[in-house]
């Protein structure tokens, strides 16, 4: 069952201990910034062999393990790392992804499982570590996946991209379906084009242009506003929320 604490209009969740992959970079490390100030201990997980650095800056007590999320050994890492310096966990976010853009005809084999593996088997491979301790020790838990918008749309060039993201998706809703029982909560965000680093290279010009022309928001969406929605969901307010995937699109797929 999932446990109710009451409503908390703050979303606290000082105290509380977050692994979050690709938390160097991106979504992830707006997200790690936006749970720092909230009190939130950080474990970050990301190939940037500086990733300690940058969750140190954050807090001296943070800590950053470097490495692939798509090996096995460095998922378990992960986890040991954070119950060294921490105790225990709280919150998994799974940010870690890739997108590069080809055509369905011509995309090669290498390039799909690529996007695969890191999109969506890394992510359900670590969910599953981070379930297993939690009920192993019987303790609740959140997990946010982070999903796209491409994950209920077809975008072109986007084939891998697409089916890594709509397999996202299910794979939230299967796990929030098995895991409630155990205090566990599922959930993913589904964003828009995010105005990160990245973000603003790819879609700066008259391409990110006219899509912004068919967004009601008429406009992209920050970082924070992504790690914003990701703190009501693992705070104690969402308790309610479970297996949903929360687009966060500008209204972009409504049409």
């Amino acid at each position: 069952m999932i446990s109710y604490k009451g409503a908390d209009l703050d979303f606290s969740l000082e105290g509380q201990t977050a692994i979050i992959t690709g938390g160097a970079a991106g979504i992830g490390y707006a997200t790690a910034e936006f749970f720092a100030k909230k009190g939130v201990n950080l474990v970050l997980a990301d190939l940037n062999a500086d990733v300690d650095k940058t969750a140190k800056k954050l807090g001296a007590k943070n800590i950053g393990v470097q490495g692939n999320v798509c090996d096995a050994a460095y998922r378990k890492s992960v986890l040991d790392a954070g119950l060294k310096a921490f105790g225990k966990i709280d919150i998994l976010i799974n940010s870690a992804g890739v997108v590069a853009l080809e055509k369905a005809e011509s995309i090669s084999e290498d390039f799909w499982n690529r996007t695969i593996d890191i999109n969506l088997t890394a992510s359900f491979m670590m969910a599953q570590v981070f379930g297993a301790y939690l009920i192993n020790n019987k303790l609740p838990g959140s997990i946010v996946n982070i999903a796209s918008q491409a994950g209920t749309i077809a975008l072109d060039k986007h084939v891998a991209y697409c089916a890594s993201k709509a397999g996202i998706i299910s794979m939230t809703q299967v796990l929030a379906f098995e895991w409630g029982k155990h205090d566990i909560r599922v959930n993913c965000v589904s964003p828009t084009v995010v105005l990160t680093e990245l973000g603003k290279k790819a879609w700066d010009g008259p391409v990110g242009d006219a899509f912004k022309k068919e967004m009601p928001s008429e406009r992209f969406a920050e970082p924070d506003e992504i790690a914003g929605v990701i703190a009501f969901l693992c705070s104690n307010t969402a308790a309610m929320i479970t297996g949903h995937n929360l687009l966060v699109d500008g209204g972009y797929t409504i049409k």
